[in-house]
Parts: structure tokens; C-alpha cells; sequence
């Protein structure tokens, strides 16, 4: 076998055709857009690399084909509760059903990350944020991937944990059906908020992106950046992720729950681009993006997808999300423009955020796995610790 690293275009091309190789075979496999797996790996688009490296290598067996693809990322703010050791990342794995050859790319990840001074990688995640590229699906194989989650066959969990990896934390997707009915408390929750002076419901409207973008700081960054786990983010951020999101949002289905004006929580949710993406090879040139825009205007996406979701601490416990997630329930229940919702994944050391899943009656649609391998064993593995809530 032959390991040879990503060092040109042919080769780039080599390690997105990996992908499609392995999963030729299913039905279900959706290709991920070709140029934004390049974009990950793309100095000048990708703004991690301010804060670290990242390396990818093919794999070829004796005849020349392509057998297996591997990534593997530093990054300085890559810090997780608890861990006081140098972290790497990998991720992008993709490998035949053969023990060998994954050992191969692991321990090209391995190898690398050591030579930066890791002493551990998690994997498989993304040179980026956790919302795309992030884990290992372990359950939930009979669905098409989401947009920006990893898909891959079922042996590869074999393959992860025949090297050594353990299980660092599990991360479940939950689903609903748009037109189910939500539990009575929400009602009665909604009626209290409703005659209540000062609180309001409302989704967004496009022409007030610029305002909706820094109401989301606010919320975001009052209700996720406190933890650890989250970043802060500026209203600049926001408006330019809006700004790519504008070709597929529907105003309709994100929602901003306010007191006197001010924005309490929010519930952030987008049709689930991959229902326009499968149809498109991995491309997404000008044919594609007409094409898009032509499906999005006939209503062909039933699928919705959470995107964000949170409360103001102040706010939290009292029911206002309950308020406003009611409010989007009485617009867009029985209307016919979508069928099935899934909430993005929550991590088992996010209790809180799983049981607001489940208070919706949503069921648990799949389960992947972070995985975390430990170099030399120079120190005890710990599983992630869970969210501390303030």
C-alpha cells in the first residue's frame, strides 16, 4: 500500500474521489459539495488556519487504486473542558474494509500531530466548527445524511476502535414530524407569555437581516459562549453567515422571542439544503445554483433541520421557549410545507439540551461518536465532562 500526501490538485481531486468510491454502493449517500471540502483545506478561506495546520493524505493499494483518505488538524483554541493535554484533530477518514490500511492513515495522523507536540487526536471532526464534518455515525444508517453531517458504512466503527480509539462522547440527532402535535405544556405555556405584557414571538424578516444577525449575537452568545464550548460571535460573523444562508432560508422557520424588544432566545432552523445538493454531483455552478432556486420556489424541500437554538439565562426555566417555539408551531403546522424536522446533534454531555428534545416528543434518528486515542498512554482517558450550567 501506498501513502502519498496531498500536496497538489490531482491529488486533491484524489482525496474527495475517495469518498465517492467508498460509498458508490448506497443508495442513501448524498455527495458533499466538492468545493467545500477544498474550501476546509484552503488557507485563505478557511480562517482556522490562523490557529493551526492541517494535512491530508490518500491512500493507494498495489495496483494503484484509491483505498483510503485521512486528515489531520492542530488547532490552538481546540480546548475541551477538562483536558489539559496538546489535542489534535482527525477527521475526513474514509478506508476499505480492511484493518491494515486504516492503521495506515491513523498512524500518518498520529505521526504528524506528534511531530506539532499533540499527545492525543479526536476524531473524526472538522478543521472548523462542530456543526459540519463532526463524528463518526454509529446509528441511523437507513436516513440520508443531514447537510454537513459525515456519512459513512457501518464497519468503519470496527476499523476506529480496532486502532484504539475510545469513545469520547456520543452525540444523538433527534426527529419529529412537523405536523405532530406538541405536548399540552407548550400550550398552556404559550397562553401564559401571550397575556403577558412585553413578550413577543416573531420570525425573521429578509429585509432586517442585519438586525436579526446581531440579535442572534446577543442570544448566542449569552446562552452558549458562558460554557466553554463556544466561541463568542461577533454581529459581523452573523451577518455574513446570513449572507450564504440567504439563497435557502426560509424567513418562516427562524424565530426570535423578545421582552420589550429585547431578544430573549432564539430557534434557528433551514430546509435541509442536501434535499437540492443530491441532485447536484457535488457541484454547484451556475446550472446548479438555478436549478436550486428553481426547487426552492416549487417547495421539493420537506425536510427542516435546526440550525441554532437558545435562551438568555435570565430567561431560562420560565417557559419562554416553550412560548415561542408554540408560535412557530400555530404558522407552520398543517400547512404542508414541510414534513419531517431533525434538530442538530447534542453531545451526552449536554443533558439539558437532550431533554428539550425530548420535550418536544421528538425521537432519538441517529447517533455518532467523537472519538478520542490518547498517544503512549501518557495519561488516563476521561470521557468528556458534562456542560456545567450557570
Amino acid at each position: 500500500m501506498q501513502l502519498i500526501e496531498v500536496s497538489n490538485a490531482a491529488t486533491a481531486k484524489e482525496f474527495i474521489k475517495v469518498n465517492v468510491l467508498i460509498n458508490k454502493e448506497n443508495p442513501l449517500y448524498i455527495r458533499p459539495l466538492d468545493s467545500e471540502i477544498d474550501d476546509v483545506f484552503d488557507t485563505t478561506k478557511n480562517k482556522n488556519f490562523k490557529y493551526g495546520e492541517a494535512k491530508r493524505w490518500i491512500l493507494k493499494n498495489s495496483d494503484g487504486a484509491l483505498i483510503g483518505r485521512i486528515a489531520a488538524f492542530t488547532h490552538s483554541k481546540y480546548i475541551n473542558k477538562g483536558t489539559d493535554f496538546a489535542t489534535g484533530g482527525m477527521g475526513f477518514f474514509d478506508c476499505i474494509n480492511n484493518q491494515d490500511a486504516a492503521n495506515i492513515l491513523f498512524n500518518a495522523g498520529k505521526s504528524w500531530l506528534q511531530s506539532k507536540g499533540m499527545e492525543a487526536m479526536d476524531g473524526p471532526i472538522n478543521f472548523g466548527d462542530r456543526d459540519k464534518w463532526w463524528g463518526l455515525l454509529v446509528e441511523g444508517f437507513d436516513k440520508e445524511p443531514m447537510y454537513g453531517m459525515p456519512y459513512n458504512p457501518p464497519y468503519y466503527e470496527q476499523l476506529v476502535e480496532g486502532y484504539g480509539f475510545q469513545n469520547y462522547y456520543n452525540q444523538y440527532w433527534y426527529m419529529m414530524g412537523v405536523d405532530d402535535k406538541l405536548p399540552d405544556r407548550f400550550a398552556e405555556r404559550h397562553a401564559k407569555f401571550k397575556a403577558k405584557a412585553g413578550y413577543e414571538a416573531r420570525h425573521i424578516t429578509m429585509a432586517n437581516l442585519n438586525k436579526h444577525a446581531e440579535e442572534f449575537a446577543i442570544v448566542y452568545n449569552a446562552a452558549w459562549a458562558q460554557h466553554g464550548e463556544a466561541k463568542e460571535i461577533t454581529t459581523e460573523q452573523v451577518i455574513k453567515l446570513f449572507g450564504k444562508m440567504k439563497a435557502i432560508m426560509d424567513p418562516r422557520m427562524l424565530w426570535f422571542a423578545y421582552y420589550k424588544e429585547e431578544p430573549i432566545a432564539m430557534f434557528i432552523n433551514i430546509p435541509d439544503i442536501n434535499q437540492y445538493f443530491k441532485n447536484f454531483n457535488g457541484k454547484l455552478g451556475l446550472i446548479e445554483k438555478l436549478r436550486l432556486l428553481w426547487m426552492k420556489k416549487r417547495g421539493t424541500c420537506k425536510k427542516l433541520t435546526g440550525v441554532a437554538f437558545g435562551v438568555v439565562p435570565k430567561y431560562q426555566a420560565l417557559g419562554i421557549d416553550s412560548f415561542m417555539i408554540q408560535e412557530c408551531a400555530l404558522l407552520i403546522q398543517g400547512k404542508g410545507w414541510y414534513e419531517t424536522y431533525e434538530m442538530g446533534w447534542a453531545g451526552d454531555w449536554n443533558p439539558k439540551m437532550i431533554n428539550i428534545y425530548k420535550s418536544l416528543g421528538a425521537n432519538p434518528s441517529r447517533r455518532m461518536i467523537t472519538y478520542r486515542y490518547i498517544f503512549d498512554n501518557k495519561y488516563a482517558f476521561e470521557r468528556h465532562p458534562q456542560l456545567e450550567y450557570k
